[in-house]
């Protein structure tokens, strides 16, 4: 079965925890701390692969995890990182956070990306020695490795998209101007999944050629199999219409035409205003006024038009010919941008749940969501100093801070961030 959507829950490794040790050596008094830090999480990291053409195996598995760090060990030893986790998906493949919809990747090219990164390891007690606290007896535990659902979603990579109803001919014109070999029969739907196919004409002039199925009226709103795979459509900067000018099902192929280009632009708007060349099929079984009638309406529209006959190639080489040509001054597939996390403002982090403990003096503030917000923040900006102050003020830690009795210059620490108190 062809899926070209799943869902699924990716979760990046905890980082480890520090460690809290003393060096104990015979004849060495007062050793002090060496407690090492722990180790990073693991990643999780999406990879394409040529071997996969479907999100097929997302199906059966839906959750998956990166390793944890070690924690940190005597004698200032690092724990291990914990293993990244890679996970294989078909090129083409969009990434987006499940919740808000924002892209995270979009996989059309042979570069891994990392996809939720691992925690960052907790530092061991020998980072808190000082001249004023030199027996520091506690560490900082390891952040917790992102963990989000993901929806993935297929958009072939192809230059040109062959759209029309059912059993109108894309199938065999895919068949005599590339090596894909689609099933080909006299009813519709005998093409159940997109059909990718490379047509040679030369160095650098190849390009990729799609076999969109399943477009019938109703497509956009999920009748028929359009509603599965009109997506695929997004990427083409190309679409060839293919339309039976004969008229052999009983219906008018101006109708048809019509009723397809308002499927795809009810799909997305944007299609309508891709560059389009309209192919009327099955000549052969057409009578004279029917091809005219045809021809002169869709040159009306201001399309190219050109009639052939697939299966034996009768006028393909020109429909062809005119395709490299119009792929020659048009851009590049579409790639989509990853878009940034967006910062949260002040107001949204109000009631947010935090944790403070006092360590040997050290006011430890712990939350989740403050991983994310120490992310956001560069500290040498001062615009970005200033929103993380409103973050602290609006969340209500520096209040908490107050009340467990912090005093001017007194240290605060916020995972791996530590600052002096300022009244």
């Amino acid at each position: 079965m062809f899926v070209d959507v799943a869902k699924i829950k990716i979760i990046a490794g905890d980082g480890g925890d520090g460690a809290v040790a003393f060096h104990r050596e015979k004849y060495v008094a007062a050793g002090g701390p060496d407690g090492g830090d722990g180790g990073k999480g693991g990643s999780v990291i999406f990879k394409v692969s040529p071997h996969l053409s479907t999100l097929a195996d997302f199906r059966y598995k839906r959750k998956y995890a990166a390793q944890r760090g070690e924690n940190g060990k005597s004698d200032r030893r690092t724990g291990k990182n914990g293993a990244d986790l890679i996970v294989e998906v078909p090129l083409g493949t969009v990434v987006r956070d499940t919740e808000t919809g924002r892209i995270i990747a979009d996989m059309s090219d042979d570069e891994p990306k990392v996809i939720a990164k691992g925690g960052r390891g907790g530092w061991g007690n020998s980072h808190f020695a000082t001249p004023t606290r030199q027996v520091p007896r506690f560490a900082k535990p390891g952040t917790p490795g992102e963990s989000f659902d993901v929806t993935l979603e297929l958009k072939l990579l192809a230059d040109v998209g062959l759209v029309g109803f059912p059993n109108v001919g894309k199938s065999s014109l895919i068949s005599v101007v590339s090596e894909a070999k689609p099933a080909i029969g006299n009813y519709h739907f005998t093409t159940l999944t997109p059909v990718l196919g490379v047509v040679s004409r030369g160095e650098g002039r190849n390009f990729v050629m799609a076999d969109i199925p399943g477009l019938i009226e109703g497509a956009s709103d999920g009748a028929g199999l359009g509603h599965q795979f009109l997506r695929h459509v997004d990427r083409c900067r190309l679409l060839v219409h293919i339309v039976d000018a004969s008229g052999s099902e009983g219906r008018d192929p101006i109708e048809d035409f019509e009723t397809i280009n308002r499927e795809l632009e009810k799909f997305n708007p944007e299609l309508a205003k891709r560059p389009m060349i309209v192919a009327g099929n099955k000549l052969d079984m057409a009578e004279d006024e029917q091809l005219e009638r045809f021809e002169n309406y869709i040159k009306e529209q201001g399309y190219e038009y050109f009639p052939i006959i697939a299966p034996i190639k009768h006028g393909v080489d020109e429909l062809i010919n005119c395709v490299t040509e119009k792929l020659s001054k048009l851009p590049p597939v579409e790639r989509y941008e990853a878009e940034p996390v967006p910062m949260p403002s002040a107001e949204e982090m109000s009631g947010k749940q935090f944790n403070i403990r006092v360590e040997d003096g050290v006011y430890m503030v712990e939350g989740e969501w403050l991983i994310q917000v120490l992310k956001s923040v560069n500290f040498d900006d001062y615009e970005s100093l200033q929103y993380f102050e409103r973050i602290l003020t609006s969340s209500g830690i520096i209040d908490a801070l107050r009340e467990a009795g912090i005093k001017e210059k007194d240290t605060v620490s916020i995972y791996d961030v530590e600052f002096d108190f300022v009244n």
